[in-house]
């Protein structure tokens, strides 16, 4: 381990299938008007949204509905959620849904009380809150951003043809969150298998940076090879809680902040992703997938040692008698073949990428100085027709 950091997440966590159970108590220890954010309506089919307005009026709460969010959520619908939560003095702001839901509700907080504009402010400037905060709690029903336990916010503006994600401090992540994996089970197949790399690329994006022998690699090598044996069974039965549940405990573990203690990271695989949903405003996890070999393949020699270890101690890979660039391979061949029998989008042109719209979407990509290499925009350009 090398270098300084400091580990703090206030985040308490309910997990199980009893976690519902605590939400009124929880509830109790904020005041008298929540808003209530949610999306499109799923979770009043599934009877999610009848269990959390019972106990909203079990704790004596107003309630402020605020529907309608979407998935990659805009800085319109911040802005009118702001307001929302402005002109109803809310104390509490409660996300029901997946990651977006709660990276929408951490952009409401810190906005609902700026005086200036806030995505200029946050995802452009990327300056620290300065207003009051609304706190945030969740009721997680799709894993994979792990956004119940952390401060990031990916925010849309369409305006300006951006998609940024924004890491804030411990006061602006969820106060509390509750878990319970059954929640997950209505999430069609698409949607779960793409939160399952979304998962993977977390891990991954913190684990390829570094050349230190680092604890934290450790760990993250173990949620790994988790993640990997649960996916194989969810992927063929989505209805074994064991394996739901082992997915939802990594992904919440996948960004906490806990794998980037002594770490640097790379998640130059993520602003690629989010250019090709800001472009396509395909499903994040999916545009992950469609990039990430592409990706790897193209950077794998500057960080060579880690793609050995990757190899050997993830997939299981040999090494005797193979070069290190020859065990490398094999482990990035291990990857691609454990995402095509979980079902990920392997190519971006099912996601609309085509050769036409290539240049928007590599400017629309953040160059990052971070990972083992900083690419150039043609070098973008190069993954993303590989991709196709």
């Amino acid at each position: 381990m090398k270098g300084n950091f400091k580990y703090h997440n206030p985040t308490k966590l309910y997990f199980g299938e009893e976690a519902m159970s605590h939400l009124a108590d929880e509830l109790k220890n904020y005041g008298p008007v929540v808003m209530l954010s949610y999306g499109g309506g799923s979770i009043k089919k599934n009877g999610i949204y009848d269990a959390v307005v019972a106990a909203l009026k079990s704790a004596g709460k107003t309630v402020v509905e605020d529907s309608g969010v979407m998935p990659n959520p805009t800085i319109e619908k911040v802005r009118e959620g702001a307001r929302l939560a402005r002109e109803n003095n809310v104390d509490l702001i409660l996300a029901v849904g997946g990651g977006s839901t709660i990276d929408y509700a951490k952009g409401v907080s810190v906005s609902a009380w700026c005086d200036e504009d806030p995505w200029e402010k946050y995802w452009v400037r990327q300056e620290c809150p300065e207003c009051r905060i609304v706190p945030v709690g969740s009721v997680l029903t799709m894993v994979g951003t792990g956004s119940e336990m952390n401060a990031g916010s990916v925010i849309t503006s369409r305006s300006t043809g951006f998609k940024r994600g924004r890491v804030f401090g411990s006061d602006v992540i969820p106060k509390f969150a509750i878990l319970n994996p059954r929640f997950t089970f209505t999430v069609p197949q698409y949607q779960m298998v793409a939160g399952f790399f979304d998962i993977m690329s977390h891990l991954m994006e913190q684990y390829f940076a570094g050349t230190a022998d680092c604890t934290t690699d450790y760990i993250n090598e173990g949620l790994m090879r988790s993640l990997i044996h649960s996916t194989l069974i969810a992927a063929k039965n989505p209805h074994d809680y064991e394996a739901r549940a082992n997915i939802m405990w990594t992904a919440t573990w996948a960004l906490n902040t806990l794998l980037k203690c002594g770490k640097g990271g790379d998640w130059e695989v993520h602003q690629i992703g989010h250019a090709i949903g800001l472009v396509t405003d395909a499903t994040h996890g999916m545009t992950l997938a469609s990039v990430s070999l592409p990706y790897y393949r193209h950077v794998m020699h500057d960080g060579l040692h880690q793609f050995v270890r990757f190899a050997k101690n993830v997939w299981g890979v040999r090494p005797e008698g193979k070069s290190d660039e020859q065990v490398a391979l094999e482990g990035l061949s291990c990857l691609e073949a454990w995402m095509k029998e979980i079902g990920v989008v392997m190519h971006s042109r099912e996601l609309g990428v085509t050769e036409e719209n290539i240049p928007a979407v590599a400017d629309a990509t953040l160059l990052l100085p971070v990972g083992y290499r900083t690419l150039t925009r043609d070098e973008v350009i190069e993954i993303l027709k590989e991709s196709l």
